[in-house]
Parts: C-alpha cells; sequence; structure tokens
C-alpha cells in the first residue's frame, strides 16, 4: 500500500486537514490498521517539501493550529500516472488494487478501465506462468501452480468488484 500516493488521492478528491486524511484513510484502507498519525503528518510534511501538496488555511484548534492541505498539479500528475499503470501482478495484490478502484470512483475516474488494465497485466503474467509449467523442471511446474491459483483469484476479485463498481462508488462518494 502506497500511504503517500492515496493521501494525495485523498487530497485531490478535496483540500483536508491531517486529521481528515486519516479518518477517510483508515475508513476505506486502513480496515485493521488505522494509519497513525505521525505518519499522516510525517507524510504531509515529505509531500510539501517534495512539492506535491502546499499549505493552504490556516486556523486555529483545541492543540496546535489546524493546517489545510491542498493537491498541486505535480501530486496530481502523479496521482494520475499512479492510477494508470497496472501493479505488478503478485500475491495480495488486492489491497493495493482495491485503494486504486476506490480512489479513482472517488475522483469520478474510469475505475472501470484501470480494471481493465490489471485484468490484462494477470493474464500475459499467467501465459507466462503457464509456458514456464509445460517447459519447466517439476519444481518450476510447482512454483508456476502456485503463482496461477493465486492470480486464478485476483481475476475473480477484479471480474466481482467490475460488476459491483456503481454499488461502491455511491458507497464511496457518500
Amino acid at each position: 500500500m502506497s500511504v503517500p500516493l492515496t493521501l494525495l488521492g485523498l487530497l485531490e478528491r478535496e483540500p483536508s486537514h491531517g486529521y481528515d486524511l486519516k479518518r477517510d484513510y483508515d475508513t476505506f484502507f486502513g480496515r485493521g490498521k488505522p494509519l497513525p498519525f505521525g505518519q499522516v503528518y510525517s507524510t504531509l510534511s515529505r509531500l510539501t517539501r517534495d512539492g506535491k501538496v502546499t499549505v493552504g488555511d490556516v486556523s486555529p484548534g483545541d492543540g496546535p493550529d489546524r493546517k489545510r492541505y491542498l493537491i498541486t498539479e505535480l501530486g496530481a500528475t502523479e496521482v494520475e500516472h499512479w492510477l494508470t499503470e497496472p501493479v505488478e501482478p503478485e500475491p495480495h495484490l488486492q489491497t493495493v488494487l482495491f485503494a486504486k478502484v476506490v480512489l479513482a470512483l472517488m475522483l469520478d475516474r474510469p475505475a472501470g478501465d484501470y480494471l481493465d488494465t490489471q485484468r490484462a497485466a494477470h493474464l500475459q503474467r499467467m501465459r507466462e506462468l503457464t509456458e514456464l509449467k509445460r517447459t519447466g523442471s517439476l519444481v518450476d511446474g510447482l512454483l508456476a501452480d502456485h503463482g496461477l491459483f493465486h492470480l486464478e483469484a485476483d481475476l475473480r476479485w477484479i471480474e466481482t468488484t467490475g460488476a459491483r463498481l456503481d454499488a461502491l462508488r455511491k458507497v464511496v462518494r457518500s
């Protein structure tokens, strides 16, 4: 999971305070593993330093001043690039792919197109593993089977998610 890119995606949706970013991250992406406040603010600091985020309004709070963060053109370009590139097909892909799908829907981007791109990447990797099974040793074949079974599960998830995009869009945009 890429915390900086996910936070940038949330900021592209709307300028936010660090507290709000943490809340949204935990709600949609932190299932069972909430993002520590320190990580949110250190990430925002790095993103600001790198020109991907700027600080907007600063208002007093109960503790430190509350800064509202805004994404820059550079940050938005990075989010766009990240969303359109397929994730390297591997086991446990769903966490990153799920984040991409949810952010795409939040940002009114073509999540279905991203799923199609990912499906194509998975199918290509499955062809490579099938060839390895055909031409390799028994060990190669067993390792290829392991990868193929995981990729098949990912493809089932991609199909199921694609069929539920409209419902998911309503959930994440409410």
